[in-house]
């Protein structure tokens, strides 16, 4: 990260507005930079950005390398010639201001079906050679995960661990025969990858033009029900059916009574440091094809991770193992330089974990929410922070500023309100003043919290397994009011 301050918003693309059921990579996505760049931001940092499966929750991907194709725009499919106006005559009546996965998934893949029928039959004749050179560049991840993909389809949606014993052995032999019999559900498995690549570089594009920086999200984990771990078994910590021996979570924490019990596989780090991280180094260097900064999510896993057995149904037993600290981070700078990365250093962190940290310079987060429990020691108080870290208000597992004021125990929100020198009848915008106005390089808000919006609008509540990850915001929402606050305050502090 560089040294100069800036600050900007998370906002997941799931949550732009528009008629489609989902936010997608369309003209909403485009005004959104617009918005960014007017109000003075600098940055705009997303959730991780793959296929998502089961809970619909990015953090669950079938791909660590993939993008997600239900955010693929229609408009820009209709704009290409690979959809006709009549195919966006009939779009149902979704929800305005939530993601129904179901109904949307299912007409979104309609929608892109079509688009590669046409694609196939000959339309839009001008993209051919760019999907041709995007198949050949991206093959390394791109064959896996477009056959696993349509594999999984051919079997109903099951995990790979329920197939035949030859594709879950990947025999050769099997593997040519499957490829032959799916030849068309493959191919258009990598049309849609083509297309998301294609729009979401266009995005970027048109952000890098307003001085607009992406903040990515890298999960350290990948989804046990995934072309990686289908693709890499040796890999992962895998029983002989080639189930999760041990899964990884946290220990019970301010966010989970009971821990989190994440149910990814676990990585042989052993295995890994034999190649010198060969697959991490091919992960994070397509990542940063992607975004410009990537944030580390659980960085702390790399000092060391919370092993569950397998068969537990929460995380309260397991143990702290050694992961592959500066061993790491040393073969990633050799391969490919320093990288702008920031650690995700919440939860339980030793001072093991602080010193990886600062030996490689990343910055770390402080949370604005969880800054008034302990007293003017507290780390996460302004006044404490060093200059290389980041600051939040919330992030997309907290509830919103309102939302946390209004259900926060009386002492704290008295500390809060002697500490920012408010009433708290306007909260949410004293918080983003004080992040804003710190020392930190940098402030990220939610765009909930611009728009002061209640819990109805939180995004994800961890360890609860459904009803996450659906908020929008309508685009009359965004007024040019909160434009000229976030600008003034922006300004005034120097960002």
């Amino acid at each position: 990260m560089a040294s100069t301050r800036a600050s900007g918003l998370l906002l997941h693309p799931t949550s732009l507005p528009g008629r489609f059921g989902i936010g997608d990579l369309g003209p909403e996505a485009s005004r959104w930079v617009d918005f960014l760049a007017a109000a003075g931001q600098k940055l705009w940092q997303v959730l991780p950005l793959g296929p998502t499966g089961y809970g619909d929750s990015p953090y669950q991907s079938f791909s660590a390398f993939a993008g997600n194709p239900y955010l693929v725009s229609p408009e820009r499919l209709l704009a290409d010639g690979l959809l006709e106006p009549a195919d966006l005559a009939g779009v149902p009546a979704f929800p305005a201001d939530r993601v129904d996965y179901g109904p949307v998934i299912e007409w979104k893949l309609a929608i892109l079906a079509k688009a590669h029928a046409r694609f196939s039959a000959g339309a839009a004749p001008g993209l051919r050679g760019e999907f041709d050179g995007f198949c050949q560049a991206q093959a390394g991840w791109l064959e896996d995960f477009a056959l696993y993909m349509a594999l999984k389809e051919s079997h109903g949606g099951a995990t790979w661990t329920s197939w035949e014993k030859e594709l879950i052995a990947r025999a050769p032999g099997a593997l040519a025969t499957a490829r032959e019999r799916l030849a068309g559900a493959v191919d258009s498995q990598r049309f849609r990858q083509f297309l998301f690549f294609r729009q979401w570089n266009a995005v970027r594009t048109r952000a890098r033009a307003a001085g607009v920086r992406i903040i990515g999200d890298l999960p350290i984990f990948v989804a046990h029900d995934s072309a990686d771990v289908w693709a890499h078994p040796e890999l992962f910590q895998l029983d002989p059916r080639g189930a999760p021996a041990v899964m990884a979570g946290v220990p019970p924490d301010y966010f989970a009574k009971t821990g989190q019990l994440w149910g990814n596989p676990l990585y042989r780090w052993d295995v890994m440091a034999r190649d010198g991280y060969a697959w991490w180094i091919e992960r994070l260097r397509a990542t940063f094809e992607v975004v410009d900064i990537a944030r580390l999510d659980h960085f702390r896993g790399f000092e060391a991770y919370w092993e569950i057995p397998g068969g537990q149904s929460t995380a309260e037993k397991g143990r702290w193992v050694k992961g592959p600290g500066a061993a790491f981070f040393e073969g990633v700078r050799g391969a490919l330089g320093a990288l702008p990365i920031i650690a995700e250093d919440l939860g339980f962190v030793t001072p093991e974990v602080l010193a990886l940290r600062d030996r490689f310079g990343l910055p770390g987060m402080k949370i604005l929410q969880f800054a008034f429990e302990k007293g003017a020691l507290h780390p996460f108080l302004p006044h404490n922070f060093p200059t290389n870290c980041v600051v939040y208000t919330g992030t997309h597992d907290n509830d919103t500023t309102r939302g946390w004021y209004a259900g926060a125990p009386e002492p704290q929100r008295h500390f809060a309100r002697s500490y920012l020198g408010c009433t708290g009848d306007d909260f949410t915008w004293e918080l983003i003043r004080a992040g804003l106005g710190s020392v930190a390089d940098t402030f990220i808000a939610p765009l909930q919290d611009i728009l002061d919006l209640g819990p109805e609008a939180r995004m994800n509540l961890p360890g609860r397994p459904g009803g996450n990850w659906g908020w929008r915001f309508r685009s009359e929402q965004l007024t040019d009011a909160e434009r000229a606050r976030l600008l003034d305050l922006t300004e005034t502090y120097g960002r």
